[in-house]
């Protein structure tokens, strides 16, 4: 199956910079992408170039955390078609994506047509353990986000939850890590509504009577024996054991109901699936 590029994947090139949410990828986001020569970056469903919101819908407006996942994954069609002709129209070379796992950037670089990235920065490499652990204090204990972008871009749309300005200077590690970069960067804090409301957690069994749903709608003959549910920092982990009947084209089917059912959760949901390991224990046939 061949891609349809907007984008020749020569044309353009991909970076993403990773860490877990609350580490300070937004705080950190305008010198890495000076590093790496960016004209853009994604972050939290918005397009941004040049201290500029050219596309998209920051997920920090969003009232709830699902809702919020989703629209840092552009799920949303209308508002992953207008960052897909905003990405044409600027004719960029290099984009940055900031996200929580290469799974997560490598879902938003696909749903913008964009080639997966070709180098990736994890959060560790350019800040200090004692540095992220504050981020995440802060994060957890206050409910403030930083947004890479001039307060003057975001007080419009955040006329009640607008928290604050700051003006990020260079520091040492940032030099020693980053190289140059201009004196002082603003960034926008704000608190969103569905930091002040707690995480959303998913029960292993709700999660697994979902996965059981969703492959009787897949195929009503795949008979489901057995889920597994692990949840890791990079998102849920799913194994699942199957029986199946005789004749199915067991390659294609299990790949497509792979598809099927990552796509569903996460769309329902909002949660990201790592990865589904699917077990074929038996191939039954009709006079069984």
């Amino acid at each position: 199956m061949f891609r349809k590029w907007l984008f020749a994947p020569r044309s353009v090139k991909t970076y993403a910079l990773i860490g877990e949410s609350g580490t300070g990828k937004s705080f950190r986001a305008v010198l890495v992408a000076q590093k790496y020569r960016a004209d853009c970056i994604i972050d939290d469903g918005l397009l941004i170039r040049n201290n500029r919101i050219l596309a998209g819908r920051s997920a920090k407006k969003e009232k709830t955390f699902m809702a919020a996942v989703k629209a840092a994954l552009f799920d949303n069609k209308e508002r992953r078609d207008e960052a897909v002709n905003s990405l044409r129209e600027e004719k960029l070379k290099r984009i940055l994506i900031l996200g929580t796992s290469e799974k997560m950037v490598n879902k938003i670089a696909a749903r913008l047509d964009l080639p997966a990235p070709a180098q990736i920065i994890h959060i560790e490499d350019i800040a200090s353990q004692e540095e992220i652990e504050k981020a995440i204090r802060t994060r957890k204990i206050e409910g403030k986000h930083v947004i890479p972008v001039p307060s003057s871009e975001i007080k419009p749309g955040y006329p009640q939850i607008f928290y604050d300005a700051i003006r990020i200077f260079k520091r040492r590690r940032m030099i020693e890590t980053l190289g140059s970069a201009p004196q002082v960067h603003e960034k926008s804090v704000v608190r969103p509504a569905y930091s002040k409301r707690g995480k959303v957690i998913i029960s292993d069994a709700a999660l697994s009577l979902m996965v059981v749903h969703c492959v009787d709608e897949y195929n009503a003959e795949i008979r489901v024996k057995k889920t597994a549910v692990r949840d890791d920092k990079a998102g849920y982990r799913l194994a699942l054991t199957i029986d199946v009947p005789y004749g199915l084209q067991l390659g294609e089917t299990v790949q497509e109901l792979q598809r099927y059912v990552i796509d569903n959760i996460e769309w329902y949901t909002g949660i990201l699936i790592e990865e589904i390991n699917v077990i074929i224990d038996k191939i039954w046939e009709e006079r069984e």
